[in-house]
């Protein structure tokens, strides 16, 4: 997210894009730092929040073509900017580019003290942290259980006690598959330790979707299965949840679950539709690609993508009664891999086109309406993460001009 520097004077730090009443959000403002063309994904968690404050992970151009650096764009209350290297060593963390796997994530700890995942397409740990509170993150990646095995797709968040939870794919044999694993960081003790193999299934390779914790102090987890080793087109998304009180698993009804669950024991969000088998890159029918989650109490709302024909249409889905119940936001157009969703008493989808239109979908009805989040930026790659205070945050990608952009709805 290769080498072109931000466009002066027509779009600075300060500039604002005004938006129609009716869109969100009613500003967007340039980050005023350049980001590499490999910042992008739809399956990281690049952007935290803390107050007033915004981190927002991003790959910024390395020293050579095809390559990047980490970094984290600080931006606080005042709106004021600063930029916080990922340090490996005493250089900057820097790697080869591979589109759509390098996006970093980052999370914040309850002592300050910034979590950066990099660059991981079946690598080895690429973990960095930060030694003083608010400091540059630095190499800790020894710290993490599961030494030498290839890690993709890590996703992170804070839990309401301070310590951080994280679930990522690790390598495997085609006979057990590529596993979806949970991890927690003890902020107290300052370690990391593996709560549980969460998924795992012969021939069958997990894609970490999101997770997010309820008011209870519970883990929602949310992922595709693809087919082994590894495929852009997944299937039966699936849901569990964690309980840290207890270090048990349930599914959406509250009924207890063994981990690791497979595609057999799993609770499938999105079934098998007719006509959907498992494919590799090359397929062509439904499937499932990318998917977010939210929380209304306790209660999980979730969007993703599904291709039922040639587009991949935008799909909500529910706890109805005793089973989830699903129903399409968008269909009129081919959309791209990012999508998310929040909940502020109504749900809010958020989506865009391949056309570089991104839009917020809500149902103050019967019928799903929509609303350009950025007209005028060709945004394809976002984040949203909605604050204590009720606002949703915007983490924003325009690949065509390689710039990098933070909003407020």
């Amino acid at each position: 997210m290769r080498r072109v520097a931000l466009v002066a004077a027509t779009a600075t730090a300060a500039t604002l894009l005004a938006v129609p009443a009716n869109a969100a959000p009613a500003a967007v403002t340039l980050v005023p730092y350049p980001i590499d063309s490999s910042n992008q994904a739809a399956w990281w968690s690049p952007l935290d929040t803390y107050n007033a404050y915004a981190y927002l992970a991003f790959n910024e151009p390395g020293a050579q073509a095809g390559t990047h650096k980490v970094a984290i764009a600080r931006r606080d209350g005042a709106g004021n900017w600063t930029k916080l290297p990922v340090m490996n060593g005493s250089a900057q963390a820097e790697y080869t580019d591979d589109d759509g796997h390098n996006q970093p994530s980052v999370a914040r700890d309850g002592s300050g003290r910034f979590h950066v995942f990099a660059s991981m397409h079946n690598n080895v740990w690429r973990y960095f942290r930060s030694d003083t509170v608010g400091g540059s993150p630095t190499l800790h990646s020894a710290d993490l259980p599961d030494q030498g095995i290839g890690v993709t797709y890590p996703v992170l968040t804070t839990a309401p006690n301070g310590d951080l939870y994280l679930i990522a794919r690790l390598d495997g044999v085609q006979s057990a598959g590529r596993s979806g694993r949970l991890y927690r960081w003890d902020n107290a003790a300052s370690a990391w330790t593996r709560v549980a193999v969460f998924a795992e299934s012969a021939n069958r390779a997990v894609y970490p979707d999101d997770l997010q914790f309820d008011a209870a102090g519970n883990l929602h987890i949310l992922w595709e299965w693809g087919l082994w080793p590894a495929t852009a087109f997944r299937h039966q998304l699936s849901y569990l949840v964690y309980h840290p009180s207890t270090g048990t698993f349930s599914d959406h009804s509250g009924a207890s679950v063994a981990v690791p669950v497979s595609t057999g024991t799993a609770d499938v969000i999105q079934p098998v539709e007719t006509g959907e088998v498992y494919q590799g890159n090359d397929g062509t029918g439904p499937a499932v690609q990318s998917a977010k989650l939210t929380l209304d109490g306790s209660s999980p709302k979730v969007a993703y993508r599904y291709r039922s024909s040639s587009n991949f249409n935008v799909r909500y889905a529910y706890v109805s009664g005793a089973a989830w119940a699903r129903e399409t936001v968008y269909d009129a157009a081919q959309t791209s891999a990012a999508v998310d969703i929040t909940w502020d008493g109504a749900k809010r989808v958020y989506f865009s086109t391949t056309a570089g239109a991104m839009y917020v979908a809500t149902k103050p009805g019967t019928a799903w309406t929509t609303a350009a989040v950025a007209p005028g930026l060709p945004i394809t790659r976002f984040a949203v993460e909605r604050t204590s205070a009720g606002v949703d945050m915007l983490y924003l990608v325009d690949l065509t001009n390689l710039r990098l952009y933070y909003g407020r709805n």
